[in-house]
């Protein structure tokens, strides 16, 4: 729209002041080269960490029109750039393993896509809840510990070689406990983190690192508490059910991090119900009008395209706000209705009951913000 505006009063000109004409018609062709650019390096990404384990199950997914759609090209016509992807580093299974995210990376990156890792640095799952340290690991002592995350890190760097690369999931209260647990040992937490830092940096040119806290409050404070930790991204999860109601709060968050680290900053994790119904016997996380922001965005398709609608324009409003991700955009209720250990985030996903496109999906065209 900049290009065709600009194309118009060109035009204008062109009877009035034609000496000047070169110069107004570069001047618009590189405004709209700049729009393009920075929309290429902003982030529409998507946490599809389970996909491996659904795409066993051959479910077919249908764009808006009903048509039959293969999964991935579905993200990457409706404008997703970067896939998420978490890893364990020895899980029980193959799920979230080296070896599967390694392989998917591949396949997703001869797409077009650009891979974020997210290491959890544990066996299972790390949020501020848990940060388990790794079975392999637990008989280090400290200092051994932060060689081992070192080699790790550059490892998994050097083989899969991201664009992205979080140090650690949700490290609210630290990362590999004991050792690094903020609250009993800052500067082993903060010495830990570095050698992550240390172990990208030794290892890629072009990964950016990020560090992910969850929630809004005391998000200020724990960046500050990381501030003379090499990084590049200060990234934070934003959900309401846990993070409290008000979009324009995470606007006013991600602007004070974006001024007080000087770095740039995303949501690395939302996610919001198109229906409060579910599709397996398997219990969701969220299932309550309680837990939505009313009366803006009921649990509908179209609340839900609204919420990340109005969540991106509070980031890109921000000088540094490069992007968000949505979690759990694959989890469908994958493994038949009557799964008792299915999906506990169907009602989350961005495509419906039967696997078909929902509205959200459009939101990750970045030309609409």
């Amino acid at each position: 729209m900049i290009w065709r505006s600009g194309l118009v009063v060109l035009i204008i000109l062109a009877g009035i002041m034609p000496g000047c004409i070169a110069n107004e018609d570069s001047s618009g062709i590189s405004d709209a080269n700049n729009h393009l650019e920075n929309n290429k390096n902003k982030i529409s990404a998507v946490d599809i960490s389970y996909y491996p384990q659904i795409s066993k199950f051959n479910h077919t997914y249908l764009d808006r029109n009903g048509e039959e759609v293969d999964f991935i090209d579905s993200l990457i016509e409706n404008g997703v750039n970067t896939i998420r992807l978490r890893i364990w580093n020895n899980p029980p299974d193959n799920s979230s393993s080296f070896a599967q995210v390694l392989e998917f990376s591949n396949f997703l990156k001869s797409k077009g896509l650009r891979i974020w890792l997210c290491p959890h640095y544990s066996d299972t799952w790390a949020d501020p809840g848990q940060q388990k340290t790794p079975v392999n690991w637990d008989s280090l002592d400290y200092e051994e510990l932060k060689i081992e995350v070192y080699e790790y890190t550059k490892y998994i760097v050097t083989e899969i070689d991201p664009d992205f690369i979080q140090i650690g999931n949700e490290v609210n209260n630290g990362m590999l406990f004991p050792h690094g647990n903020i609250h009993h040992n800052t500067t082993q937490f903060l010495e830990i983190l570095k050698r992550g830092s240390d172990g990208v940096r030794d290892s890629s040119d072009k990964a950016k690192i990020i560090l992910h806290f969850a929630g809004l409050e005391s998000s200020i404070s724990f960046f500050d508490e990381v501030k003379l930790i090499d990084y590049d991204v200060a990234g934070i999860s934003y959900y309401p059910l846990w993070h409290g109601k008000s979009i324009e709060n995470v606007g006013d968050v991600l602007e004070k991090l974006a001024n007080s680290t000087g770095k740039e900053v995303l949501v690395a994790e939302t996610a919001y119900p198109f229906t409060l119904d579910w599709n397996d016997w398997t219990d969701n996380i969220l299932g309550s009008e309680s837990q939505l922001i009313l009366p803006e965005y009921p649990a509908a398709p179209e609340g839900q395209r609204d919420f990340l609608h109005d969540l991106k324009k509070q980031i890109f409003d921000v000088d540094g706000g490069i992007g968000f991700c949505y979690w759990g955009a694959d989890m469908i209720s994958w493994a038949g209705q009557e799964a008792k250990n299915g999906s506990v985030w169907e009602n989350q996903a961005i495509y419906n009951f039967e696997n078909k496109e929902l509205p959200i999906l459009m939101e990750f065209n970045l030309s609409h913000h």
